[in-house]
Parts: C-alpha cells; sequence; structure tokens
C-alpha cells in the first residue's frame, strides 16, 4: 500500500502513523537514535508489506499489470488501492477523509526533524496538493505515478502512463482490493494488540 493504506493501518497512535510514514524512506536497519515508538511504526510498516506481498488478492492485482510494467507492479497496486481506499473510505474509517488527511498532514510537520530527507523535502508539495485526498480521482493516481516515472526513479521505466492499466483493469483491482483490505486490516490489528 501506499502512504492513505499505511496510515489508516497503523491505527490511532501517532508513533504508528508517523512510523508508518516513514516505512517507504527508511530501509535496512532502523536509523540509530530513531525512538522506540517510532521504530515499531516503521516495522508494523515493513510487517504489512510483507503481509500483502503473500496475500493472494494482492498478488493476483500484480499479476494483472501487463508484462511491459510488471517490475513496477507493486508500486502500481499500492496506488491502485489508496484509490479504492479513498472511495470507501467511510466502509473503513470513522473520520472524514479530510479530516484524517489535515491530521496526517499536522502529525508529519509538528515531527519534521525525525523525517528523512526526501519525506520532508516532499511534505510541503504533498499537503499544498493534498495528495491524500486527491487519490479518490483516478487522474490524481496517475500524475502521481507520471511523477515516480519522471523524479523518483533513476533508470529509464515504463512507469508513465500507467493509471491507464487501472482504467482498463478497474472491477478486477477493484474486487481484489475488497478481498485484501479487510484481511490487512485485521492483520494490523493484532500485531497492535499483541504491543
Amino acid at each position: 500500500m501506499n502512504y492513505l493504506a499505511h496510515a489508516v493501518l497503523a491505527g490511532p497512535r501517532s508513533a504508528d502513523r508517523l512510523g508508518a510514514m516513514l516505512g517507504d524512506f527508511v530501509k535496512g536497519p532502523l536509523p540509530a537514535g530513531l525512538p522506540t515508538a517510532l521504530a515499531a511504526g516503521v516495522e508494523l510498516h515493513r510487517r504489512i508489506d510483507s503481509f500483502a506481498d503473500a496475500h493472494p488478492a494482492f498478488r493476483s492485482s500484480r499479476e494483472r499489470i501487463s508484462p511491459q510494467r510488471r517490475r513496477y507492479a507493486g508500486i502500481m497496486v499500492d496506488l491502485f488501492y489508496d484509490h479504492f481506499l479513498a472511495l470507501r473510505w467511510h466502509d473503513y474509517v470513522n473520520q472524514p477523509l479530510e479530516d484524517f488527511a489535515a491530521e496526517l498532514y499536522a502529525l508529519l510537520a509538528a515531527h519534521t526533524r525525525l523525517l528523512p530527507p526526501r519525506l520532508a523535502l516532499i511534505l510541503p508539495i504533498m499537503r499544498e496538493e493534498d495528495w491524500l485526498t486527491s487519490y479518490r480521482r483516478p487522474t490524481a493516481v496517475g500524475n502521481a505515478l507520471d511523477r515516480m516515472a519522471e523524479r523518483r526513479l533513476a533508470r529509464p521505466n515504463t512507469l508513465a502512463g500507467a493509471a491507464e492499466e487501472l482504467g482498463e483493469r478497474y472491477e478486477a483491482f477493484e474486487q481484489d482490493f475488497l478481498a485484501f483490505f479487510p484481511d490487512a486490516v485485521t492483520f494490523a490489528d493484532a500485531i497492535q494488540n499483541c504491543r
């Protein structure tokens, strides 16, 4: 999943939500000096990613991606699932998406000293363009994928224009999401309840 799903699955604790957002930016061993609660949030993010990679519905979604873009299937499916989560928001979260997003942006802004440099750099843009609520629109998902193709990936890639694949198999991706996300919620809740 991308930012929105990870923030939801992190649950209500601020440290877990912050760690969920750091998860895509902190690779390898956790940095020395990372607060314990924040490290637990990053670890939760990693466990959710592993759960997703093994889930049959998520794997089905990855298989739906065309062979020329299969290398980027995980990135694409993450964003497609954020789209479906934003559309079906009230099925999973008892708070308006706009309020949730505003709280998450404020949480990140309040902890900029803990953010990895790349996240700190994109946070003002993320907040100004309100990426999290924009995921409701397939065009916003397409814009996010196109930005990644241009700026995030160092080598030539086929990610640009990848949102067309969402449109081509929209209902199938949606059914995969509906099969996956309740299981992801149960998985994340179980981890949090064991702490």
